[in-house]
């Protein structure tokens, strides 16, 4: 209610703004044609005092030299109330942005202040908390217990770990669902016959040229890691064409 109320006062203060501006503006055209018929005057002056400097007596050129002095006089002063009017047009708007930017922050202090007392979280502050969260679950999704028969260090994660510290790995059960609704960095490898990131328990094809290497159980119809050589769809359709 009390926004409502300043946007009102606000816009009233405001309301004859533009005549002032249109008033201002018009005045400082004038000047310029002013200046601009004044300076018509002392070029005709000084095109009188060079055809007739010979004839003139010495009390006739100074009087003669007097008239364009004056007229730039008159031109400078003419130059100097537009610059004066331009400097208070400026400052007039000026006024206006600087009250406003210090309400908007004012407003905005209060705003946050209100915020907290009542325990609001912002968008914002979930966005960072759920990017955090997506850093923590990386941190804890671990190559444990994907179904390949080889070695640990062979996983997509482990991949990457390889020359870093090492870190306690443990197995967090993540649903597809849950990845898709996580932010994604482009630069994260993709893997599996769905081209998502690695996450929950992954089983790698035992054909050492396989494309795609590693797979998501749900993706392969798998909920137990399999006994023996495990081939992945496509590889077990090329074995079976040779």
């Amino acid at each position: 209610m009390a926004t409502a109320i300043y946007l009102e006062h606000y816009l009233d203060s405001i309301e004859n703004l533009p005549c002032e501006l249109q008033r201002n503006f018009t005045l400082m055209r004038e000047l310029d044609n002013r200046a601009e018929e004044k300076k018509g005057e002392i070029d005709k002056l000084a095109e009188e005092y060079i055809s007739n400097v010979r004839n003139l007596a010495p009390e006739q050129r100074v009087e003669h030299l007097q008239k364009i002095q004056n007229g730039f006089s008159k031109c400078k002063e003419y130059s100097d109330d537009k610059v004066q009017l331009a400097m208070q047009t400026y400052e007039m708007v000026d006024k206006h942005i600087r009250r406003l930017d210090a309400d908007l922050a004012r407003f905005e202090n209060e705003l946050k202040e209100k915020l907290d007392v009542s325990g609001y979280e912002s968008p914002e502050n979930r966005a960072l908390k759920k990017v955090g969260g997506r850093g923590n679950l990386k941190e804890k999704r671990g190559p444990k217990g994907r179904g390949r028969k080889c070695s640990d260090d062979d996983s997509p994660r482990k991949k990457k770990m390889k020359n870093g510290p090492e870190f306690s790995e443990s197995i967090l059960p993540v649903h597809p669902s849950d990845v898709l609704d996580m932010p994604v960095d482009p630069n994260e490898p993709t893997y599996c016959l769905c081209h998502q990131v690695s996450y929950g328990e992954m089983i790698g094809c035992d054909n050492p040229d396989c494309p795609i290497e590693w797979f998501h159980f749900a993706c392969v119809d798998l909920t137990t890691k399999p006994k023996g050589k495990w081939f992945c769809p496509r590889c077990t359709q090329d074995r079976k064409k040779k």
